[in-house]
């Protein structure tokens, strides 16, 4: 179940989300709960996210004669935003294995400034028109991150974007949809506001230190 929030944003009301974002903020969860945790919700909120998805008619033979299904049509690009990220295209790969292609970002955020840093994409010279690429990143805090993966989609041209997170605040998305208002976020939570350091409150800490432990 999603429930929308404003344009192009969505949070993922279901009560199992629920629960498990629960675990995700509690300090007690040890890394490796946390992992498995992330994974479940991560499957969730792609889940929600491939909705956008188009598909076409297909014929299909069961085992007791002939049937009609679809087969989906897109060119389905994943963007993991490093390295965080990774957990969420892990499971989106589960769920399109044949109909995706991975291009992994990698930004890392000045503590000083707060702005992001790029220092890894390798993404193809051109992008098909009609592709649809979904950015992964648990977190949506300040924006500068999701904005810069953004951008580098949004100079091949490519016009369907979307955003996928465990939290997102009101001054990321705000920032996000300054400069990109046709992309599409969906997320488990918007959370209170940002601290002094760029940090989600409530949040759930660093994902990236939690779910690898470091």
């Amino acid at each position: 179940m999603t429930t929308s929030t404003a344009a192009n944003v969505h949070v993922c009301d279901h009560p199992l989300v629920k629960q498990q974002l629960t675990k995700l903020r509690d300090y007690q969860t040890p890394s490796y709960e946390f992992r498995r945790i992330a994974i479940q919700m991560s499957r969730s909120l792609a889940y929600e996210a491939l909705r956008d998805l188009s598909a076409r008619e297909a014929a299909v033979e069961t085992p007791v004669g002939p049937g009609q299904g679809v087969v989906l049509d897109d060119y389905v690009v994943i963007a993991p935003i490093l390295r965080a990220g990774l957990v969420l295209a892990e499971a989106a790969q589960e769920l399109i294995p044949a109909n995706s292609r991975v291009y992994h970002v990698g930004l890392k955020r000045d503590e000083a400034t707060l702005q992001a840093i790029s220092y890894y994409a390798k993404l193809p010279d051109r992008l098909p028109a009609e592709s649809k690429v979904y950015i992964l990143d648990p977190m949506l805090a300040t924006g500068g991150s999701a904005n810069a993966a953004i951008q580098l989609f949004h100079n091949l041209e490519v016009k369907q974007i979307h955003l996928v997170c465990f939290l997102a605040a009101p001054e990321g998305i705000k920032k996000v949809h300054e400069k990109f208002p046709n992309v599409k976020i969906t997320t488990a939570s918007i959370d209170s506001h940002l601290n002094e350091h760029g940090f989600i409150v409530p949040g759930l800490g660093d994902a990236g230190d939690r779910i690898f432990g470091t």
